[in-house]
């Protein structure tokens, strides 16, 4: 696959790309607005649009931008990155449908998560087509037309957040904001071979935006490089008053434990629908996940699919009802037809069934907590299958219901996902792999799905761009706290399971200040002590690990004397937590510093 660009030094237009060249000075802002705006002419009737911004008015935008002084550039973390939202959020100045033309309002407000883009240096480009009401999987569901898939444009989009997708796929977009209710901020992903980031819960504001299950929904990411999905993210997750369900993420591990254990489904809870294709790239990401260190842990998937069956058979319909159902029953006449059918159906759920829908789901999570202590993520195929959109529409409501065994689940319990490309069938259509963690564990399973996202040797999107070199994720780094070990918690020693136990992540090795001297403690395990000395101190050699505070402090109350916790400064000046030991355990203990740190003088042994 070539790349598809053909606009001077304007390429792709993924985050490391535009920032490069940008810092190169190879273009500008106005350079690339320019790019884009051929791009979109040239992709001609892709139905990906239901509006956009002026012409002039993006590069009136784009000239300020680059009209910035270098030191004003570098406040601003997506400096010069266009980007698209889906038309069931608010944008003032820009009509929003939800893809319902009777529907549509001028909003006075933008929605809080797209400003904060917009506040952050990026370029609105417009608002793209979706499922009506965000009711959806598919892609077909707009009276704007069917957005044409870039892979493969005889299959479906996937919806709702179709258009948001497609313009990503195609590089008209670095980025591009959906929303995901069941899984509309997955499948498309999976559809059109680009990073779909479902945050947690709360985690992005959705003030201002059209609500499908307002207690469900979540403001999601597509990208082109999960680096990009968490940077974007970065800028938008943060409590929000105008948003009842905003919430503050606490700490949480950045990574997952070393080696990561991956949840599989048994075999026979596997559906790909007759696609041995689908199934086939399924079972080689699972490979790649193994390759990276990852260990398969198979699980019962029966309360999960449970769980998903309850979004639509269940209450949840209801709340649909509840968000647009006045204005359809006002408005007889409107509606794609399946939309309508779906919405309406809520009437006939009634408050008995709800109170039961709401006790089975809590049996459920409590049936499900458990696999939580024995995996890290859930390692789901995106999608069983993919159809063209002549098969949907011969049968909408039945194949869309099976788009959503991977997705309809993660809501409802609570979790995050992201879904990243894993390949292509033979017949050229591509599909996906969703890695899914509980709440706010969005950083530590960025790390492990960017390095999958690279292992399946894919372009970026349809662009035939490779997929650039990885970059660091940090994201939520700022919420751990960092501890240096020496001794017998050091990784493949016989206490580092006592850190990787409560979550802990090995950061990197590192070397103390040359004021400290090292001492062989008597005793099993063997351990050492350190102690901080007034001369004649040496450099130690340790590791840097990462707990949240709680797994700290459970960590630090469980040090037996005479070791402990202190501040211990390191060679680049920094102070951080450490293990020390008290003077008097050293009496008649060698002294071991000459070896510069446990491992070298266990070597020596």
């Amino acid at each position: 696959m070539q790349p598809i660009f053909g606009d001077g030094a304007v390429g792709s237009l993924d985050f490391a790309a535009l920032a490069d060249g940008y810092r190169a000075g190879a273009f500008t802002p106005t350079a690339v607005a320019h790019a884009v705006l051929a791009r979109i002419a040239a992709a001609g009737e892709d139905h990906v649009w239901i509006s956009r911004v002026p012409a002039d008015a993006l590069l009136a935008r784009a000239a300020e931008l680059a009209a910035l002084t270098a030191e004003e550039r570098a406040a601003l973390p997506l400096y010069g990155l266009p980007f698209a939202v889906k038309d069931n959020i608010d944008v003032a100045g820009l009509p929003t449908t939800a893809a319902c033309p009777e529907f549509a309002y001028s909003p006075d407000r933008t929605a809080t998560a797209v400003q904060r883009l917009l506040d952050a240096g990026a370029m609105l480009i417009g608002k793209t087509n979706l499922d009506q009401f965000a009711t959806g999987l598919v892609g077909v569901r707009s009276p704007y037309g069917i957005p044409r898939n870039a892979i493969d444009p005889l299959c479906v989009p996937g919806g709702s957040s179709s258009g948001s997708a497609v313009a990503v796929a195609a590089g008209l977009v670095s980025f591009a904001l959906g929303t995901d209710t069941a899984g509309s901020g997955r499948v498309p992903a999976a559809f059109n071979n680009i990073v779909g980031l479902k945050p947690t819960k709360g985690l992005v504001s959705a003030a201002g935006v059209v609500p499908a299950c307002r207690s469900l929904d979540c403001v999601s990411i597509f990208a082109l490089t999960v680096e990009d999905a968490m940077e974007a993210l970065a800028v938008m997750a943060a409590p929000d008053p105008l948003d009842a369900y905003s919430r503050a993420a606490p700490p949480a591990p950045s990574a997952l434990r070393a080696p990561f254990r991956f949840g599989v489904p048994q075999d026979s809870q596997l559906q790909f629908f007759g696609n041995a294709e689908a199934e086939r790239l399924y079972r080689a990401a699972l490979a790649r996940l193994t390759a990276l260190g990852g260990v398969a842990v198979t699980i019962d998937f029966a309360p999960f699919a449970e769980t998903a069956a309850l979004l639509y058979s269940g209450p949840w319909v209801a709340e649909r009802t509840a968000a647009v159902g006045d204005f359809l029953a006002a408005h007889p006449n409107s509606g794609v037809p399946v939309t309508r059918r779906i919405i309406e159906g809520g009437h006939a759920r009634d408050a008995v069934e709800t109170f039961r829908a709401f006790h089975r789901l809590e049996e459920l999570r409590r049936d499900i907590a458990p696999v939580w202590d024995s995996i890290d993520v859930l390692a789901v195929p995106t999608t069983g299958t993919i159809y063209t959109v002549e098969e949907l529409l011969a049968d909408p409501v039945a194949l869309n219901t099976n788009l959503g065994g991977y997705t309809n689940f993660t809501n409802l319990l609570d979790l995050c996902g992201i879904a990243v490309p894993s390949g292509f069938q033979a017949d050229g259509r591509s599909a996906g792999i969703t890695l899914i963690a509980p709440a706010f564990r969005e950083t530590a399973v960025a790390a492990v799905a960017a390095a999958a996202h690279r292992a399946a040797g894919v372009a970026l999107g349809a662009t035939g761009v490779t997929v650039p070199p990885p970059r660091a994720i940090t994201y939520g780094a700022d919420r751990l706290i960092p501890l240096l070990v020496l001794g017998a918690h050091l990784s493949g020693q016989p206490l580092n399971h006592q850190l990787t136990s409560v979550g802990g992540r090995l950061v990197a090795t590192a070397q103390t200040a040359p004021r400290y001297r090292l001492y062989a403690l008597p005793g099993q395990p063997a351990r050492p002590g350190m102690l901080r000395v007034a001369d004649g101190g040496l450099a130690i050699e340790g590791e840097i690990w990462e707990l949240t505070p709680e797994a700290y402090g459970r960590f630090v109350a469980a040090i037996p004397a005479p070791l402990g916790v202190g501040a211990v400064e390191l060679t680049d000046g920094r102070r951080v937590s450490g293990f020390l030991c008290e003077a008097e355990a050293i009496t008649g203990a060698p002294d071991i510093s000459h070896f510069g740190g446990w491992r070298a003088y266990r070597a020596s042994l």
